[in-house]
């Protein structure tokens, strides 16, 4: 079973082009919203998801995995923002 901590999260990018610069600038957007640090890791490498460059760097095409990480429990809102932005594939594909 694999424990996640309750101030992370655990989604796959489902958008087409996957990470690319407009998902990245709207997860930035958010994450500025956060009290504390917020982090975007895949496969060992962490991001601070206010950082567009570094989102990028990742590299991530769709289907990637992802973890989405906070430190202020405060923010579990942004958070929660993140996941569902994610999750909705930054709403540019067409249903």
């Amino acid at each position: 079973m694999d424990f996640i901590h309750p101030l992370q999260q655990n989604v796959v990018l489902v958008n087409k082009l996957g990470l690319h610069a407009r998902p990245a600038a709207r997860i930035a957007r958010l994450a500025r919203q956060a009290k504390g640090p917020v982090w975007i890791l895949r496969h060992g490498e962490r991001a601070d998801a206010t950082n567009v460059l570094e989102l990028l760097a990742l590299a991530c095409p769709q289907g990637s995995p992802l973890r989405i990480a906070i430190e202020d429990p405060a923010d579990r809102p942004v958070l929660e923002a993140l996941v569902r932005l994610v999750q909705n594939g930054f709403e540019e594909d067409p249903p």
